[in-house]
């Protein structure tokens, strides 16, 4: 599989690349054709779970006053509202995670179905808070192929108002990533691994199959 060089990074400086030990090895067993699902969706839960912390680095925080049980204490939470746009369905595997460490953001869902015949994504669904246009979005979908779906997310955002999104996804491939950085390179990406190619179907190689039926056990 062809690395991700830093050549390459030039080329895509709004992807960001979240590479640690613990992530390389439950990505090892994601792969796995044998993994089973139960596992399976437990590693997108652990894998986004360790990548929402790099992607919300530059949050802005607020100084507030606590008490603590022994004295007045000055500490800093965060002064950034935020939605979490899962991309149905895959992604509905990754949202459990972000909820255990922002537990007080909000939800947008988007709805997008990829057409086997065309291997583009079709709009069929959006639900987004009343005050969307206030929060940063982190979009997250397990895979990151032609960028098709990513692009056509952004674009419904930035008409809905949301001027500061993100997006998290678990494996991308590099068409996809130089395709959407072309169009929004403003929107950071952040992805745990860079695969070598998409294959004739748009499929992810060497990737890890269709996500979604794997998460949901509909193979």
């Amino acid at each position: 599989m062809k690395n991700f060089t830093a050549a390459d990074a030039a080329e895509l400086p709004n992807v960001r690349l979240v590479s640690h030990p613990l992530i390389e090895h439950k990505l090892a067993i994601l792969r796995d054709a044998s993994t089973p699902t139960f596992q399976f969706r437990m590693l997108v839960d652990e894998i986004s779970h360790l990548m929402i912390f790099e992607a919300t680095r530059d949050l802005a925080l607020k100084d507030v006053s606590v008490q603590t049980p022994v004295a007045q204490a000055q500490a800093k939470k965060l002064a950034t509202k935020v939605m979490i746009c899962p991309i149905l369905r895959a992604a509905l595997g990754m949202l459990e995670s972000v909820f255990k460490i922002i537990p007080n953001a909000s939800v947008g869902f988007l709805g997008f179905q990829r057409n086997e015949k065309t291997a583009q994504a079709e709009f069929f669904y959006a639900k987004l808070p009343a005050d969307a246009s206030e929060r940063v979005a982190i979009v997250i979908d397990p895979m990151f192929a032609t960028g098709g779906t990513a692009i056509d997310a952004v674009k419904f955002l930035r008409e809905k108002g949301v001027k500061r999104i993100k997006f998290i996804s678990v494996i991308a491939a590099p068409e996809g990533l130089k395709r959407f950085s072309e169009i929004y390179p403003d929107v950071s990406v952040y992805t745990a691994t860079i695969d070598e190619k998409l294959n004739e179907r748009n499929y992810i190689v060497p990737g890890l199959g269709d996500a979604g039926d794997r998460v949901f056990n509909t193979l």
